[in-house]
């Protein structure tokens, strides 16, 4: 496998953690899956993120108050190298009937430093 292809399958994999600790609620895996800073932009915010930045009350408030879980709709690679993937997607919010929230588009930047994959910024349309 060359390195674009490998690095592909290594930042889908994140993805894929990322979404699960979501949907799980599991702070620790979640962190888990970015490279620390992180940048987050949305709502027309640029977001700084830190290890320790995500609490469990992110679930209860605000644009995740009636959120459920979450999943991917779309998630198309744009650039890949050996150790940065950019990738866009779109994910779905849903509420606990299965009802849509939402649909938000996004690009993601998944970078490996010193051997983890781990996303490193996204920019989202998702308040």
């Amino acid at each position: 496998m060359t390195d674009q292809y490998a690095s592909i399958a290594a930042a889908q994999k994140v993805l894929d953690d990322f979404m699960a600790a979501f949907n799980a609620r599991d702070i620790a895996a979640f962190e888990a899956t970015f490279n620390f800073p992180s940048v987050r932009l949305a709502s027309n915010t640029l977001t700084i993120i830190e290890k320790g930045f995500h609490k469990p009350e992110m679930f209860t408030k605000g644009a995740l108050s009636e959120w459920h879980h979450s999943g991917w709709d779309r998630r198309a690679i744009i650039h890949a190298g050996a150790e940065k993937v950019h990738i866009d997607t779109r994910f779905t919010r849903y509420r606990e009937n299965g009802s849509v929230i939402g649909h938000f588009d996004s690009i993601y930047v998944v970078t490996k430093e010193n051997g983890h994959w781990g996303i490193k910024a996204r920019s989202s349309f998702a308040p």
